[in-house]
């Protein structure tokens, strides 16, 4: 979804928004405010990543990995190949965004030409202390993809184990992921997840549409996420901005106010907000929708613990009032739910979260545990809700069989249990 851009000043008064109104805009522009009235298709997946903006990598598989899970939370039922195939046949690359992502292929320039304002990242810098330390390497390395063609890490054996750091990778997988966050290496497709790098510059080749010439200002890569940030948000304040494409420093409201003035930006005020929020001028249709109350949320999903809804721990707690944390890094004895707790959405409010495992050998999705946020009452509205959810992304799993083993408040298993057996 391209932003539109206009440097027409402008003029119009500050809109009032509720708080309501602010959260359905934000599920909106997201793609989590309806179901969808027809099956998925293979573009949905493009379109779907497009109007994100990126789709965070992780490979944690408990129930499905990260970026087909977010997939699914806004397309339903759909095929995994399709994210894989739109990598190989060029409409996505993989770029660090917010971390790791797959990006439209379209706006990877911008990605490629802010390296230095990214350069203080974890892992640029990792890959220049890696390059530093084993340049000679690294290069045989990078000359070896250039002779023989696409390789994985799986390509170079080695009998010794991998060192420490790194997540324990062997030092050949260091160096293809050192080159690539350097941007000599890209990747070119994935075999079962694993990353098949090649050369930037061959798989930029292939894609359908040609990379831009010449190299984009810095001040003008910033500009374009800082917008793409506020359109793939729908609404939001300065202060959440830098953290959705890892901007550095920090985004402010004197930064905004020349976007503001030249229309690219729409300033408005949401109750119970101390300070200005920015809605993207792209979004002037759904912004009327938020002002006159006709945005309706029917979608019931579980997302992702890399969604990004909440991604961003503030800015969830800010939207709805939801404190979330990822607590697979989080010791066992500390946990307080579980190892990949996945959030509920039902109808425009994250009402609780659920512990799960996708079993595929025996087809059984094992949900371990489901809690319901503060003062949500497990009406048959939203037991039904949770239940449909939970009975559509153990069929997308191949995992049909559910069992609920526990839940809070007292009763809701039993009711889960039963609306799962229907």
């Amino acid at each position: 979804m391209a932003s539109r851009v206009s440097d027409e000043p402008c003029t119009t008064a500050v809109v009032q928004l509720s708080h309501r109104a602010a959260q359905l805009l934000h599920l909106a522009a997201q793609g989590l405010l309806r179901r969808g009235t027809r099956k998925a298709r293979k573009p949905d997946v493009t379109a779907a990543i497009a109007r994100m903006g990126m789709l965070q990598i992780d490979t944690i598989n408990v129930v499905a990995r990260s970026p087909y899970m977010v997939l699914f939370s806004r397309l339903g039922s759909y095929r995994e190949a399709w994210l894989d195939e739109a990598l190989a046949e060029g409409r996505l690359a993989e770029a660090w965004a917010h971390e790791a992502s797959f990006v439209p292929s379209a706006e990877y320039h911008y990605h490629r030409d802010y390296r230095l304002g990214r350069a203080g990242h974890w892992a640029h810098r990792m890959a220049e202390r890696t390059h530093a330390e084993a340049r000679t390497d690294m290069d045989a390395l990078l000359a070896r993809i250039r002779r023989e063609g696409p390789l994985r890490a799986a390509d170079f054996e080695r009998d010794a184990p991998g060192s420490k750091g790194w997540w324990g990778w062997k030092p050949e997988k260091k160096w293809l992921e050192a080159w690539f966050a350097l941007g000599e290496l890209m990747v070119l497709r994935r075999d079962r997840f694993q990353r098949v790098y090649d050369l930037a510059d061959r798989v930029t080749a292939r894609w359908p549409e040609p990379l831009p010439a010449g190299v984009m200002d810095e001040a003008a890569v910033r500009e374009y996420f800082i917008v793409r940030s506020v359109e793939a948000l729908g609404v939001a304040r300065a202060r959440w901005l830098a953290d959705y494409y890892r901007l550095k420093p920090r985004v402010t409201d004197e930064e905004l106010a020349p976007l503001v003035a030249r229309g690219v930006l729409r300033r408005v005020a949401v109750e119970g907000w101390d300070e200005a929020a920015y809605v993207q001028a792209s979004h002037a249709a759904l912004l009327e929708q938020a002002t006159s109350n006709t945005l309706r949320a029917t979608r019931t999903t579980l997302l992702s613990p890399f969604d990004p809804v909440v991604w961003d721990r503030a800015r969830a707690i800010g939207l709805f009032g939801f404190e979330y944390t990822i607590e697979c890094y989080t010791p066992a004895a500390k946990r307080c739910y579980g190892y990949y707790v996945l959030p509920i959405l039902h109808r425009g409010r994250l009402v609780g979260r659920l512990d799960a495992k996708a079993h595929r050998s025996s087809g059984l999705f094992q949900v371990l545990g489901v809690w319901l946020e503060e003062g949500v009452q497990p009406s048959p509205a939203l037991v039904d809700g949770i239940a449909t959810a939970i009975i559509e992304c153990a069929a997308w799993h191949g995992t049909p069989r559910v069992t609920v083993e526990s839940g809070q408040p007292k009763g809701l298993a039993a009711q889960l249990k039963r609306a799962c057996q229907r």
